[in-house]
C-alpha cells in the first residue's frame, strides 16, 4: 500500500527520540527541523519505507541519516555496537559518493568530539565502495567494515557477490537510495531494482529509504523504490520555496535581430547577470555549448572572467572536474558553465542565480535545474530562462507556467529488460545456489519485472545454461547450470566470478567513430549520431557534406556529395528530447490561441496570454505576433489538429507534418511514414524530425497522406520492429543489449576488448541469433530497448490512435513558402552549412515574406 503522509511530526516529538549528544550537534546546527525532516526522521527512525520528495537544500539527505545516526550512537553508548554494515547509501554517480561520505563524516566527526567531551569514546565508521576504491581500501573494509557504506548500483551489485564481504551485510537496517528519480528512468535503476531485492531476501526486515526532486508520479516512483507487495510511505514537501523564476531575451525582436546584434546581447545579458550575482550556474544543454559559452566570455570580457569562470561537463577529466567543484564551494569562481553534469545533487556550494540557455526540455529538468540555486532551506530559488527563438519562447514560456503550477512530467520506467535479467542472474548463481520458482519469485517482486513472464524468464535460463549450441562457435558457452528434476540453479566454471566482476553494469562502452571515404578517414563522429544515419542520408563533417552509405564495425564509410544540404544536423545526437507531457501543454496553448484570435481582439488576446503565462508585456507581444502571422497566413496546428503542409523549393518537394508532441514520439510516426512509403512505391524518402514536428522531402511523387493514413494504432509496433529491422540503430543497439547480457564480454583474464572489436563480433553475433530466432531474448530486448526506452512508442500509439478515431484531425494545406511554425523544420536541411549569420538571414527572409504575403490577404497589426 503506498500512502501519501498528510502532515509531519510534532518537532516535540522527533527530539524525544534523539540521543542527548545528537540532539546537541543538531541544535548547534540548525535552529529547527526542516519540513521534509518533520516528516521523515520518524519513519526512519520507525523502519517504515518512505520516499521523501523535497527540494534541493531542503535538507532531506540529512533527514534520512538522522536517525541512523541516532541509533549507532545508541549503540555505540550501549556498547553494542558491531563491526557490520547497518546502513548502505545509494548515489547515482561516484562524485556525488564522494560527495555524501565527506558531508557525513564531518558531522560524525563533530558528534565524536562532543561525545569525548562528555567522557565518552566510540568510533562510527563511514565507508565508500565505488569503481575509484583501491583494492588496499577494499580490503580494509573487509577486516573493518563501515558501519554506512556509500556506493553506487554498480558497486552494489558486486559487493553481493562477495562472499567474504557478505558476512558484514546480513542484518543492515537502513537502505537509503539518493536521487532515485535519476536512476528509475534507466537500465541503472532496473539493474537496482533487481540487486535491492537481493539484498533484501539476505536481510528481510530492511527499511528502504528513497530521496527524490521533484518528479512524478510519486506512487510510480514509490513502487519503485519497495517493489511490489510491500508499504510505502510518501513525503511529497515539493514547492515550500519561493520562486523567481522568468524567461529573458536578449534581443526586443527575435526574429528581426541581426547575429551581430543576438550574440553580443546575449553576452553583455549574461555578463550583466552574473556581475549582479555572486555566484552564477549556466546551463547549456549539449558539451560543444559549455565550451562555446566560456570561450565567449573570456573572449569578450577577458579581465572578469580568464581567472574566475569554469567550464564542467562529461567529457572532462575528471581531477578538471573536482577542481572546478573545490574552487565553485570555496566561492573562487564566480561562474559555473555546464551541459547536464550538475542537475543532480553534488554539493557545489552557495549558488544564487541559475541561467538556463535554451529550453532544458522537461519540467522536471527546469525545476532540478534551478533547485541550484538558494541552495539554504529559506532562500529563494531564482532562476532566468534565456531564449534565442520564438519556439524557445513559447516553450519555456509554457513550461514555467507549468512548474509554478505543479504539473510534472510523468516518467518513464523501463520494465521487463532481458538482458539485465540474464546479468542479474548470473549474479545470483555465482552468490548461491538458488531453486527456480524462489528466483523467479524473488525477481517479480521487483517493480521493472513485476510483469515478468515466466516463459521470457526461462528464455533466458536457457541461453545462460547453454541450451543454444550453435552459439558456442562465437564462444558463448554455458554461465549456469540448471537442475529440472530438482529445479536448483548455480553457477558454471571457476571464472565466472571474475567474469562477472570485471563485466557487470549496464552504461556500454561507446567511442568515436570513423569516417572515410575511399581516399582514407576523413575525421570521426559520435556513435549515437551514427545510430541515427540510414543509406543516402547526407551530414556535415570539417564543413564538407558526405552521404552516408554502410558501417562496419566502428567505420563509417561515405561519399562526398557537394552542394546538397544535410539530412542530419551534426549536433542531433545531443538534443535533449522535449518532453511528452509538456509537448501536450504547448499544444494545448496553441489550440486556446487559435480560439482567441476567432473570436477577439488584440488587447483581449494580450490579456489573455498575460494572464495564462507568466510573462512580460514584451515576451507577451512576442508570442501574439508570432501566433498571429502563423493564423493570418494559414492555420495554428494544435492538440486536436496536425497540419501536413505541403511546400516546395527549387530542389525538392517537402512534407511538414506539424506534429508537437517531442522527438521521441516523432521519430516513431516519421520512420513509421517511411517505412509505409518504402514498402508502397518502394522507395526511400529523406525524414527530418525535431520536438515541433517532422517532415519527409523527394523529388519524385510519392503518397505521403496515403501512406501516413495507412498507418494502425494496433499495427504500429509490427511495422515499427520491421522498421528498425537492418538499421544502424538496430546493429549498435544490440551490441548493447548483447554486452550487458554477458553474450560479449568487455574484459577476459585482463584483456579489454575495444569497442570496435565488440561492435564486429556483434554483428557475427547477430547473424547467429537471428539463424536461432528472430525473436530471440536479447533481440527483443533491443528492438523494446529502442522503441519503448529510446523512442516513445507508448505515447505515439496514443497519437495514432486518436488519428485513427478521428479525435486528432489531419489538415492538409499547400504554401509557397513555409509558415512560421514550420521555420524551424525547414531550418534543419540548412543547419550545418550556413554560417549562424547566413541561418539568421536566411529566417528573416522568409519572415518578410511571410509578412509580404500576409499583407496582400489583410492588414497586419
Amino acid at each position: 500500500m503506498i500512502n501519501f503522509m498528510e502532515s509531519g511530526y510534532k518537532e516535540d516529538e522527533i527530539v524525544e527520540t534523539l540521543n542527548p549528544i545528537v540532539k546537541k550537534w543538531f541544535f548547534s546546527k540548525f535552529k529547527g527541523f526542516s519540513l521534509p525532516q518533520t516528516y521523515g526522521i520518524m519513519e526512519v527512525h520507525n523502519r517504515n519505507n518512505i520516499l521523501i520528495s523535497a527540494s534541493t537544500g531542503s535538507g532531506k539527505t540529512l533527514t534520512a541519516f538522522l536517525s541512523v545516526i541516532n541509533e549507532l550512537v545508541n549503540l555505540a553508548e550501549q556498547n553494542k555496537l558491531e563491526n557490520k554494515i547497518y546502513c548502505i547509501y545509494i548515489s547515482p554517480l561516484k562524485a556525488l559518493s564522494n560527495d555524501i561520505s565527506v558531508n557525513l563524516k564531518e558531522p560524525l566527526k563533530e558528534i565524536m568530539e562532543i561525545a569525548k567531551k562528555e567522557g565518552k569514546d566510540f568510533d562510527i565508521r563511514v565507508g565508500v565502495r565505488t569503481g575509484d576504491t583501491t583494492q588496499a581500501e577494499k580490503a580494509k573494509m573487509l577486516k573493518k567494515p563501515p558501519h554506512i557504506l556509500v556506493t553506487t548500483p554498480e558497486s552494489l551489485a558486486i559487493v553481493l557477490c562477495a562472499y567474504r564481504f557478505i558476512e558484514h551485510m546480513n542484518n543492515i537496517q537502513w537502505l537509503i537510495v539518493d536521487e532515485v528519480h535519476a536512476l528509475a528512468e534507466n537500465k541503472r535503476g532496473v539493474h537496482l531494482s533487481l540487486s535491492l531485492e537481493r539484498l533484501q531476501n539476505l536481510c528481510p526486515s530492511i527499511s528502504r529509504v528513497g530521496l527524490s526532486a521533484t518528479i512524478a508520479p510519486l506512487e510510480k516512483i514509490a513502487h519503485y523504490l519497495v517493489g511490489e507487495g510491500r508499504d510505502c510511505k510518501i513525503a511529497n514537501v515539493q514547492f515550500l520555496k519561493k520562486m523567481d523564476l522568468k524567461v529573458l531575451s536578449p534581443v526586443e525582436d527575435l526574429i528581426e535581430a541581426s547575429q551581430k546584434k543576438m550574440h553580443d546581447s546575449l553576452y553583455e545579458m549574461l555578463d550583466n547577470l552574473i556581475q549582479e550575482h555572486k555566484t552564477t550556474l549556466i546551463f547549456t544543454n549539449t558539451r560543444a555549448g559549455t565550451e562555446r559559452v566560456v570561450h565567449h566570455l573570456k573572449e569578450k570580457f577577458p579581465k572578469k572572467y580568464i581567472e574566475n569562470i569554469g567550464a564542467h561537463h562529461g567529457s572532462l577529466s575528471k581531477k578538471h572536474r573536482l577542481d572546478i567543484e573545490e574552487n565553485l564551494r570555496k566561492g573562487k569562481l564566480k561562474a559555473i558553465v555546464c551541459s547536464t553534469s550538475l542537475e543532480l545533487g553534488i554539493d557545489i556550494g552557495y549558488i544564487d542565480l541559475v541561467i538556463c540557455l535554451g529550453s532544458p526540455k522537461s519540467v522536471a529538468r527546469l525545476l532540478q535545474r534551478t533547485g541550484r540555486s538558494g541552495h539554504a532551506l529559506h532562500e529563494t530559488v531564482k532562476a532566468r530562462l534565456v531564449v534565442l527563438d520564438r519556439d524557445d519562447l513559447v516553450e519555456c514560456a509554457v513550461m514555467l507556467k507549468s512548474a509554478i503550477e505543479r504539473k510534472i512530467d510523468k516518467i518513464h520506467i523501463p520494465e521487463n529488460c532481458l538482458d539485465v535479467l540474464a546479468q542479474q542472474i548470473y549474479g545470483m548463481a555465482i552468490a548461491d545456489r538458488w531453486n527456480i520458482d524462489g528466483m523467479f519469485n524473488m525477481i517479480k517482486k521487483s517493480y521493472c519485472y513485476r510483469n515478468l513472464d515466466r516463459k521470457d524468464f526461462m528464455e533466458i535460463i536457457d541461453y545462460l545454461t547453454g541450451s543454444h549450441t550453435s552459439l558456442e562457435d562465437r564462444h558463448i558457452y554455458s554461465k549456469i547450470w540448471y537442475d529440472e528434476k530438482t529445479g536448483e540453479i548455480g553457477k558454471r566454471g571457476k571464472m565466472a566470478r571474475i567474469i562477472y566482476m570485471t563485466n557487470i553494469g549496464t552504461i556500454p562502452d561507446e567511442t568515436n567513430v570513423l569516417v572515410k571515404i575511399e581516399e582514407g578517414v576523413i575525421g570521426t563522429i559520435d556513435e549515437s549520431f551514427l545510430e541515427r544515419l540510414k543509406r543516402g542520408d547526407i551530414f556535415v563533417l570539417g564543413g564538407n557534406t558526405y552521404e552516408f552509405l554502410f558501417a562496419r564495425g566502428m567505420v563509417a564509410q561515405v561519399r562526398p556529395v557537394e552542394g546538397k544540404k544535410p539530412t542530419v544536423p551534426s549536433w542531433f545526437s545531443e538534443m535533449l528530447p522535449l518532453s511528452f507531457d509538456l509537448a501536450i501543454e504547448i499544444q494545448r496553448f496553441r489550440r486556446l490561441m487559435e480560439d482567441k484570435f476567432a473570436n477577439c481582439d488584440k488587447k483581449e488576446i494580450l490579456d489573455f496570454i498575460n494572464h495564462y503565462l507568466y510573462v512580460d508585456d514584451a515576451a507577451a507581444l512576442a508570442i501574439y505576433n508570432y501566433f498571429k502571422e502563423q493564423y493570418l497566413y494559414s492555420e495554428i496546428p494544435h492538440d486536436k489538429k496536425i497540419i501536413i503542409e505541403h511546400y516546395s523549393d527549387n530542389e525538392k518537394k517537402y512534407v511538414i507534418f506539424h506534429s508537437l508532441f517531442g522527438r521521441r514520439v516523432n521519430d516513431v510516426l516519421s520512420r513509421a511514414v517511411g517505412y509505409a512509403i518504402a514498402k508502397m512505391q518502394e522507395r526511400d524518402v529523406e525524414i527530418g524530425i525535431n520536438d515541433n514536428g517532422f517532415f519527409i522531402a523527394y523529388t519524385r511523387n510519392i503518397q505521403i497522406m496515403r501512406a501516413f493514413e495507412m498507418l494502425k494504432a494496433e499495427q504500429l509496433r509490427k511495422v515499427m520492429e520491421k522498421a528498425i529491422e537492418r538499421s544502424e540503430i538496430l546493429k549498435r543497439r544490440f551490441r548493447h543489449c548483447a554486452g550487458r547480457a554477458l553474450m560479449i564480454l568487455r574484459e577476459y583474464k585482463g584483456y579489454k576488448k575495444k569497442v570496435g572489436r565488440q561492435q564486429v563480433s556483434s554483428m557475427i553475433l547477430l547473424s547467429a541469433v537471428r539463424k536461432i530466432s528472430e525473436n530471440f531474448s536479447i533481440l527483443r530486448e533491443a528492438k523494446r530497448e529502442i522503441l519503448e526506452d529510446l523512442m516513445d512508442i507508448e505515447n505515439a500509439t496514443k497519437v495514432l490512435k486518436d488519428i485513427n478515431e478521428g479525435k486528432i484531425e489531419l489538415k492538409p494545406i499547400h504554401t509557397s513558402i513555409p509558415t512560421p511554425f514550420a521555420f524551424s523544420n525547414i531550418m534543419e536541411g540548412y543547419t550545418d552549412i550556413l554560417k549562424m549569420e547566413d541561418k539568421i538571414e536566411f529566417l528573416r527572409r522568409m519572415h518578410t515574406m511571410v509578412l509580404a504575403k500576409i499583407g496582400k490577404n489583410q492588414k497586419f497589426d
